[in-house]
This record gives C-alpha cells, sequence and structure tokens, in this order.
C-alpha cells in the first residue's frame, strides 16, 4: 500500500476489534480493512452502507453489478473479491472469463447484461445516464427500489474502487488461485 496502515500487531481498540473479528468470520484480515485502519468509523459507515443494500438485491445480482463497476474502474482487487464470491457461488472459472471479456457474450439472462450496462454506463459516466437506460431496466421487469438498489451498488463501488486503487491496495492471497487463472483479464 502507498499509505502506511495499522498493522494486526499494532492494533487497539476499534481496529483490532474489526481484525479480530474479520480474522474470526474470513480467516485473515483483508486489505480492504488495512486501508481503512486509520479511519475505523469510515469502514464502519462503509461496511453499514454496503450491507444495507445488499440485503436488498439477490447476491448474483449485487456481484454481477460489482463485477461490472469494478471492471469499469479497472479494480483488480474488487473485481477479484467479487468474481470469488460469484466462483463460490455457482459461477465457473470459465463463465468468469467470458463475462470479463465481454459480459454480453457469456450465457447471463438478458436482466443481467442490462443491468451490467447500467452499472459500467454509471461507474464509466453518470452524467450519461437517460432515463431511456431506466426504462430499458423497467420493460425486464425491473422495479424503481431495484434500479436505485443497482445505482447505489454501482456508486458504492465506486467509492471503493477509486479508495483501492489510490491507495494501492492489493488483492488478498486468498485470491491467488482465482488471479492466476484470471490474470490475462485482470488490469495491472
Amino acid at each position: 500500500m502507498f499509505i502506511e496502515t495499522i498493522s494486526e500487531a499494532k492494533a487497539e481498540g476499534k481496529v483490532r476489534a474489526v481484525y479480530e473479528s474479520d480474522q474470526s468470520s474470513l480467516g485473515y484480515v483483508p486489505n480492504h480493512a488495512k486501508v481503512f485502519s486509520l479511519r475505523p468509523d469510515v469502514l464502519e459507515a462503509w461496511r453499514s452502507l454496503q450491507g444495507s443494500i445488499r440485503k436488498n438485491l439477490r447476491l448474483r445480482r449485487y456481484e454481477m453489478v460489482t463485477l461490472a463497476a469494478a471492471k469499469a474502474l479497472n479494480c483488480r482487487y474488487c473485481l477479484l473479491a467479487h468474481g470469488s464470491i460469484l466462483n463460490k457461488n455457482g459461477v465457473s472459472v470459465d463463465q468468469l472469463r467470458a463475462i470479463l471479456t465481454d459480459f454480453h457474450d457469456a450465457g447471463l439472462e438478458p436482466a443481467e447484461v442490462a443491468i451490467m450496462d447500467f452499472a459500467e454506463k454509471i461507474a464509466r459516466s453518470a452524467n450519461e445516464v437517460t432515463q431511456a437506460d431506466v426504462d430499458a431496466l423497467r420493460a425486464l421487469g425491473l422495479e424503481d427500489v431495484e434500479i436505485l438498489d443497482i445505482t447505489l451498488t454501482a456508486t458504492m463501488r465506486c467509492f471503493a474502487s477509486k479508495t483501492f486503487n489510490a491507495l494501492g491496495a492489493g488483492s488478498d492471497a486468498v485470491y491467488d488461485d482465482l488471479e492466476d487463472q484470471l490474470s490475462d483479464l485482470l488490469p495491472a
């Protein structure tokens, strides 16, 4: 990382509690937690926001939106983290490769392709989103609350991916195998 963060050995108070909780639930302390170690209140708020959005979307839909936004933002860390979640939940490495190559030709449902297009557009140039973009999602059966949740997911990913990229947060070692299988499709 480009900044000094609080190591696990030196963690105290709220940071120590975060690290212990992550170690207990994940089996390791992720680099994203270390990025925020100097501001654990921000990590707590980000995780709370993420949880409040995530609970309203099906896991696969949430992760597809996240993957599309992370790809548009060139965030290797987020692509691996969320690609790993998809992989653990039924998406093969071959299909992940297809999604990262061109999600329009990856065997996804039309609604998944549309939400990924929408998320990508938000991440690249949200000011170019139009009523027609929203109407296209409605035509596929999405309700406005889902469109809001998809938007919130994509914009939240912009905050996270840009923070991780700007501060040089590398991917966690738990993603090494997946990284080896996807490395030619990942940003530097």
